[in-house]
């Protein structure tokens, strides 16, 4: 094993030290901003106040708590949506011979390709159609268009990885696919189900187009477009502090959320990069 040197160690702990500033200094800046006023806000400031007025204004104005559920409601249904057909479709694609399943695939990952905006039409008319405009489960139709297609080839690959003799053990036992697919893949699976699910729910929690396209009213908006109602007039208007405040209250479950599964992210992101 190789050891590092002294001068090696100072070098890489700098690195990681700078790396990480850059990273947190954003949301450090947004929650500093957000104990101050706006005629303050360009004022620079190194701590905190003790000033919670924005916080509250963002709740008083609004109804921002409202906001909050719907990004909820509207991220854990298009999480465990996704996941339910990922696992069915990787399942098909990766352990059924049929043919034309190369092209399958490739065509649901051609369709993560498209920017938001080459699809807004399309997904306007099919959820006009569906009688799903300024609801719920209309949002959550047109999220999945995002996530199912990354969440349908990541557990493909992981399917893939997974040995060939405990599925033939269990066709022998008498198991059908969708016992195998719930008693033998899916305990497997729970690393890599973890982090696409996890990625598959910021993804809904921070999506703005659709979910400004597809509501009216602000009782069922999400809390992106909810932020961006909070501005309004010139720069010099803008109500920065309540901005920042509300930036920091929606940052603030998906960070919970990484820390709470940091270890199975880890594992899913390095499953099957050791063979043997």
């Amino acid at each position: 094993m190789r050891h590092w040197s002294l001068p090696a160690k100072v070098g890489f702990g700098a690195l990681v030290g700078v790396i990480a500033v850059l990273a947190l200094f954003p949301f450090y800046y947004a929650l500093v901003s957000s104990t101050q006023p706006a005629s303050a806000l360009f004022t620079p400031r190194f701590l905190p106040e003790l000033n919670l007025d924005n916080y509250r204004a963002v709740f008083a104005e609004q109804p921002f708590a409202r906001n909050i559920a719907n990004s909820v409601v509207v991220a854990t249904a298009v999480v465990a949506l996704s996941l339910a057909l990922a696992v069915t479709a990787s399942y098909a694609l990766a352990r059924v011979r049929f043919r034309g399943r190369i092209a399958l695939l490739l065509t649901i990952l051609s369709v993560s390709m498209f920017p938001q905006v080459a699809v807004l039409s399309g997904m306007f008319a099919l959820v006009r159609s569906l009688g799903l405009y300024n609801t719920i489960w209309g949002l959550v139709l047109a999220n999945l268009v995002l996530t199912l297609p990354f969440t349908v080839w990541v557990l493909t690959t992981f399917m893939r990885q997974l040995p060939k003799e405990v599925e033939e053990a269990a066709i022998v036992d008498g198991a059908g696919p969708l016992t195998i697919i719930v008693r033998v893949f899916l305990p497997l699976l729970w690393p890599a189900m973890v982090t696409t699910g996890l990625l598959a729910f910021i993804a809904a929690w921070n999506e703005f187009l659709f979910a400004l396209t597809f509501t009216l009213s602000n009782e069922v908006r999400t809390v992106p477009v909810a932020i961006a109602l909070l501005s309004g007039g010139s720069q010099y208007e803008l109500p920065w502090g309540r901005i920042m405040a509300a930036s920091v209250i929606v940052t603030v479950p998906l960070v919970v959320l990484v820390l709470v599964f940091q270890r199975r992210i880890v594992a899913g992101l390095t499953a099957g990069a050791v063979k043997g």
